[in-house]
């Protein structure tokens, strides 16, 4: 009888260690679930940030031509909203109306995106190149060098003053050379850059842009 106590002494004191050292594991996050648990919450507060209205830096390694190509085509974005905020009121075409909301719903985004770029890249959003900004869209606007496409000041004046089809053909004529000084930049980015994201985007510019120059075009013989 007294070695059967024993033998239940010894098992109650047994399990109750094995209890105790469950709850010390549980306590430190021994048994792993606390951890991953842990470990997924910044993931998931870091989602928010990290959706389509936060662009994140571009990841992986860059060079010169991926700074140029943002620094460039920021302002030369920045000047085709501007000519496409102009048609709030002016434009009577309603492809060219089409095509001005396409226009400021890719390029907004696209703005927003390269700006973070060059933030995680820690360069400056201006290139200080010494290039004109405002050397008008005639000759050299497919060279892919300085800015391509942009308009002068006559040409945006231009714009502000017509209305109706004469503005519809205005836009039309000083969109494509803007498009095509896009396109050309980013040519000159897929050719010379590292990023893969920046490259990314530069296929998209060259893809886009290049059928809207094509429907500008067609927009411009019927009217």
């Amino acid at each position: 009888m007294r070695a059967f106590t024993n033998r239940t002494a010894r098992t109650s004191a047994l399990v109750g260690a094995v209890a105790a050292a469950g709850l010390l594991l549980t306590a430190c996050g021994g048994d792993g679930a606390a951890p991953s648990a842990s470990a997924a919450s910044p993931s998931a507060t870091a989602a928010a940030p990290g959706s389509a209205a936060s662009p994140a830096p571009a990841p992986g390694p860059f060079n010169d031509a991926d700074v140029l190509f943002a620094q460039m085509m920021i302002p030369h974005h920045e000047q085709a909203l501007e000519m496409a905020r102009l048609a709030d009121g002016r434009a009577e075409d309603a492809d060219v109306k089409k095509l001005v909301a396409a226009i400021e719903r890719a390029q907004d985004p696209e703005i927003r995106t390269m700006r973070a770029w060059l933030e995680g890249w820690d360069r400056p959003e201006s290139a200080d190149n010494g290039s004109d900004h405002g050397g008008g869209h005639g000759g050299g606007h497919g060279s892919g060098s300085g800015m391509a496409g942009m308009m002068s000041e006559q040409d945006m004046k231009r714009l502000a003053a017509a209305e109706g089809k004469e503005f519809d053909r205005a836009f039309a004529e000083l969109m494509i050379a803007h498009h095509e000084g896009a396109v050309a930049m980013a040519e000159d980015e897929r050719k010379k850059g590292l990023n893969a994201t920046a490259k990314k985007l530069a296929d998209d510019v060259v893809r886009t842009q290049s059928a809207e120059v094509a429907e500008l075009r067609k927009i411009l013989d019927r009217l």
